[in-house]
C-alpha cells in the first residue's frame, strides 16, 4: 500500500519547467528511489514509467549495480538497445552482484557455443540468466549430467533458458525423471540405438517435462494401456506428445475420451486410430473440443472429413473460419475438398494456399487440340 502510494505520488508531482539533466530524477521522484540506479537507467534509455509501473520495487532496492551489469553485457557484445530492452524487461538484473553474473556467465558458456548467441538468449530468457547465486551448485551439477548424456548443447541451453527450475534443484530429482523416460521408451520397444535422439527431442519440444513426477507417467500409461493401446501405440503416442503425457491425468483424459467417442458416434477401435493420427484430443478440454467440433461443422464440413484428417482439430474456430474463408474465396470448397489444405502452421496454410492458386492460374494444355497454323 505505502509503495502504491509513493508511487501516485510521484508521478503526480511532475515540474513546470524544465531542470537540468542531473536533476531531473532527484525533482520528479520520490526520494524512496535509489537515484543513482534511476540516473543510470536513464542513460542507458531504459523505458523508467515502465519499470515504475510494472517493477517499481527495483528502483528502491540498494545496493544496485546498474553500470556493471550494462557494462558486463557491453562486453559479451550486446548492443546498447539490446542492454535498454534486457533492463526494461527485467529490471531485477541490476540488483545482481557482479561476481555472482561472472559465475553466471562461465557457467553458460559451458554450454552455450559463443557470446552472440548467450547475448540472444539472455535477450530472450533474462530472468533465467539473472538468478539467484545460492542456486549455482546445482546449476553446475546439472550441465554436468545432462553433458554426460552426450545431449546437444543448444539442447542443454534451451533446457536452462526455458526451464531454469530443472537446474535450480538437486541434479538427483532430474536424474529421476529422465530414467523414469528411457525405461519407458525401453519398455514401450524403443530401440536403444535412437535413444539419445528420442529423449533429445522430447527436452527439447517440452523441457517442463523434467519438472513432473514420474508417478504421473506411469499412471497415464497405465490408464491408456486399459484403454486398448498397444505396446507399439503407446511409443508413438509417447513420442507424438512431444512429453504432453506429463500434462495429463486419467480423469481427464477418461471424460475427453467419452465425449470424443460420444460426439464423433464411433467404436473404440476407431477412436483409438483417431488419436494415434492426432494425439491432441487425449488433452484438450471438453469445452475446447465442443466448441472446435461446433465450429467445424458450421463451415459445412461434415464429420466423416474431420474423422479423416482429425488433425484440424488443432486449429482453433478463428483460424478454420479465416482460412475457410480464404479458400472459397479462391474457388475451393472445403466441403467436398480434402481439409489437408487447412492442416499446419500459418507458413504451411500459406504454401498449401499458393500451390492451390497456381494450379488454378496454370493454363490447361490439350494434346489433342489441334495447333494453330500461318496461312
Amino acid at each position: 500500500m505505502l509503495r502504491s502510494i509513493a508511487t501516485f505520488l510521484c508521478l503526480r508531482c511532475q515540474p513546470v519547467t524544465a531542470l537540468p539533466l542531473n536533476l531531473r530524477s532527484r525533482a520528479t521522484h520520490s526520494v524512496a528511489e535509489n537515484q543513482q540506479t534511476v540516473e543510470a537507467l536513464y542513460d542507458l534509455s531504459v523505458d523508467i514509467q515502465k519499470v515504475r509501473k510494472l517493477k517499481g520495487w527495483v528502483l528502491l532496492q540498494s545496493p544496485a549495480y546498474t553500470k556493471e551489469v550494462a557494462e558486463l553485457l557491453k562486453n559479451m557484445g550486446a548492443s546498447g538497445p539490446i542492454i535498454a530492452h534486457i533492463l526494461t524487461s527485467h529490471p531485477e538484473a541490476v540488483l545482481c552482484n557482479p561476481e555472482q553474473i561472472y559465475t553466471q556467465k562461465e557457467l553458460w558458456m559451458s554450454v552455450c557455443p559463443n557470446q552472440r548467441e548467450l547475448v540472444g538468449v539472455i535477450e530472450k530468457f533474462p530472468a533465467s540468466f539473472f538468478t539467484s547465486s545460492s542456486h549455482h551448485d546445482n546449476q553446475r551439477n546439472n550441465i554436468s549430467y545432462f553433458q554426460s548424456l552426450n545431449l546437444n548443447k543448444r539442447v542443454i541451453t534451451k533446457l536452462m533458458a526455458s526451464a531454469p527450475q530443472s537446474f535450480s534443484r538437486p541434479v538427483e530429482q532430474n536424474e529421476l525423471m529422465v530414467h523414469t523416460l528411457q525405461h519407458a521408451y525401453q519398455e514401450l520397444g524403443g530401440e536403444e540405438a535412437n535413444m539419445k535422439i528420442w529423449l533429445q527431442k522430447l527436452l527439447s519440444q517440452n523441457p517442463f517435462v523434467l519438472l513432473k513426477p514420474p508417478e504421473v507417467l506411469r499412471e497415464n500409461f497405465l490408464f491408456l494401456r486399459d484403454k486398448g493401446f498397444s505396446t507399439p501405440q503407446l511409443l508413438h503416442l509417447l513420442s507424438r506428445l512431444k512429453g504432453f503425457v506429463t500434462e495429463l491425468n486419467p480423469d481427464s483424459m477418461r471424460r475427453t475420451l467419452l465425449y470424443s467417442q460420444d460426439t464423433i458416434g464411433c467404436s473404440e477401435t476407431e477412436l483409438r486410430d483417431i488419436i494415434l493420427r492426432c494425439p491432441a484430443l487425449l488433452y484438450y478440454p471438453e469445452s475446447t473440443l465442443a466448441e472446435r467440433f461446433e465450429g467445424l461443422l458450421s463451415a459445412g464440413i461434415s464429420m466423416c472429413q474431420i474423422t479423416a484428417t482429425p488433425t484440424v482439430l488443432e486449429l482453433t474456430t478463428q483460424i478454420v473460419n479465416y482460412r475457410v474463408q480464404q479458400l472459397k474465396a479462391r474457388g475451393y470448397d472445403i466441403r467436398t475438398g480434402s481439409l489437408e489444405v487447412l492442416n499446419g502452421t500459418k507458413k504451411d496454410f500459406e504454401m498449401s494456399f499458393g500451390k492451390l492458386q497456381l494450379r488454378r492460374e496454370r493454363p490447361l494444355f490439350n494434346p489433342v487440340a489441334p495447333l494453330k497454323a500461318d496461312d
